[in-house]
Formats: C-alpha cells, structure tokens, sequence
C-alpha cells in the first residue's frame, strides 16, 4: 500500500473516532440532562421546595436586617450567622468542620445543600476558599446572590439552582465537597454520594455534618427539614457509613455531636418566645416553635444522631 493511501486512511480512522467520542460525549450530555429532568420533577422535589420555599424570603431577610440595626452597606457574614447558618450549632460548627476537613485557601468548594449560602461565605471570607453553592430551592439561591453581593464576596461565592442527585458539574471539578444538614430530605443515598464522588478529583474530601436516625423511632414531627415523615429520609450512623464507603469513601473522621447539639436546641427553644428580628424562625415560620421543641425531645430520646464526619476520595 503506498504512502498516501495509507495516510488518507489513516486520517479517515481518526476522523471516525473523533466522531464516535464526540457521539459518546453528546450520549453522555443527554443521558445527564435526561436525568436531571427526570430528577427534578421527581416525587418529592415540590414538597422539598414548598417546605423551604417563602415567598418574599430575600425582602423579608432585608427587612430583619434593619430591624436588627444592620448596616446594608456595610453588611458582613458575621451579622448574617443568625439567619444564614441554617443548621445545628449555626456558624461554630461550620468553623468546626472546616478544621477538621483542614481547608486550604485557594480550595474549590461545592456545598451540597448549601442554602442561603452562610457557610460558603465563612468558608470563603475566612478559610480563603472559592465555594459553589448547589441548592434545590429557587428561592434560597436568590436571596443568597443578593446577601453574598452585599457582603462583597460574589467573587468567592456562587450559587447554582439544582439537583444533588444530578449534579450540572464536570467530574472531577472540586477539592472539596461540603454538606450541612443536606441529606436528610434525600431518600437515594447511594446516588446522592455517587455523584459527590463523581465531582471530586481524586483524594479530595467531603466534609459531612449531617442528622442520622438514632436507636429510637419514630421521630416527632414537625422537625426543621419537614414536617411530616413524607420528606424525611433518615438513616443510622451504622448504615451511612457502609453507604458512604460503598459509594468510594475512605473515613478519616467521625464524631458524635448529639450531646453539643441537644444543649444547642435546647438553648433556642428556652429563647423561642421572644426572638430576636434576625433569626431562623424567618425560614421556618410557625413551624420554628413546634420544630425546634420536636427536635430537643428527639435528640433527648436518642431518635436521632448528629454527626460531623471526613472522607477522602478513593
């Protein structure tokens, strides 16, 4: 065969695979945004959204702000910690996890469930981070962008509307995948760490703090993350760590924060009756009273667990 057929079919090989991997990476695409539709009309994506969803939530925020004598031009993370830190202990426990996961500036951070965005700002305003907040309500990603902008953090912090069980990242794309308080709405486990796995570049972290099931069910609703069992999907510490590993996890931190965390809630709900302007009960409305006395009687009774744990990515 002479030189220039060669070349000419070798050319042609080439170009048929560049076709074929480019057919695999539309297949691939479409199978993802198939997956994310079919995710997001999913059988408990409206109910999540109503429990969360307020409407006027951005203005309503606003308003407790000046009420709480708050400089909106001057505004800074520490101020927003009351509201903004929707999960057990507020802002020391995010400051507790980023230690434990030691952060590093310059770390590119996806935060599961990351809400209103106050633990993206802590981790970028003092861990020096870039974060990513992923979350499934419209309505706290709006509200986020406008408190993350008057903070003058937008450069650090950003917030994607989404799915955790179809996550619109490349693989690969983070050092660390964060997760407050985000998985118990969640019933596919095994797809929801599948995907943390899949978005974090090998050896990376995922910092999980995170409310398990506890020896004694059921539970007493309502609770913060819902108001009945029809959105609650807890599991024991025992199965979430088989969960995990299975998923491609090594455990390189657990701790049992249940103790801290009933003294927390209990704390609230002694001070529930008169609520400052600037606080969670913006969140959860009438449910903030009934959820958070629900939530000590559940802790009290070991029907729930509260854990802060670390893995790295096999």
């Amino acid at each position: 065969m002479d030189t220039d057929r060669r070349s000419l079919l070798l050319a042609g090989f080439y170009r048929s695979l560049l076709r074929l991997s480019r057919w695999k990476r539309d297949l691939r695409l479409i199978t993802r945004l198939a997956l994310e539709v079919f995710v997001a009309t999913g059988t408990h994506t409206k109910s999540i959204n109503q429990h969360y969803g307020r409407s006027n939530l951005t203005a309503t925020i606003l308003d407790s702000l000046r009420a709480a004598g708050k400089d909106l031009d001057r505004l800074t993370h520490e101020a927003l910690a009351p509201v903004d830190q929707f999960h057990t202990r507020g802002k020391p426990a995010t400051a507790e996890l980023a230690h434990l996961a030691k952060l590093q500036p310059g770390q590119r951070v996806l935060d599961v469930g990351g809400g209103l965005g106050g633990a993206a700002r802590t981790l970028a305003a003092e861990f020096g981070c870039d974060v990513t907040v992923l979350d499934l309500t419209e309505a706290y990603c709006r509200a986020g962008e406008l408190l993350t902008e008057q903070t003058g953090l937008s450069a650090q912090v950003r917030f994607q509307t989404g799915n955790a069980l179809a996550m619109p990242f490349a693989d690969g794309e983070f050092d660390v995948v964060w997760s407050q308080h985000s998985s118990m709405n969640i019933e596919d486990k095994e797809r929801l760490y599948a995907e943390m796995r899949r978005v974090l570049k090998p050896g990376g972290r995922l910092a999980l703090h995170e409310i398990m099931a506890g020896p004694v069910q059921p539970l007493y609703f309502p609770v913060p993350w819902a108001p009945d069992p029809a959105i609650s999907f807890l599991r024991t510490p025992e199965v979430m760590r088989t969960t995990i590993r299975q998923a491609g996890f090594d455990e390189l931190v657990w701790v049992d924060r249940s103790q801290q965390s009933l003294d927390w809630f209990r704390t609230r709900t002694v001070m529930a009756g008169a609520a400052p302007p600037l606080g969670l009960h913006l969140l959860l409305g009438d449910l903030f009273v009934p959820a958070f006395r629900n939530q000590v009687q559940n802790l009290a009774e070991d029907r729930v667990r509260i854990i802060q744990a670390i893995y790295a990515r096999t």
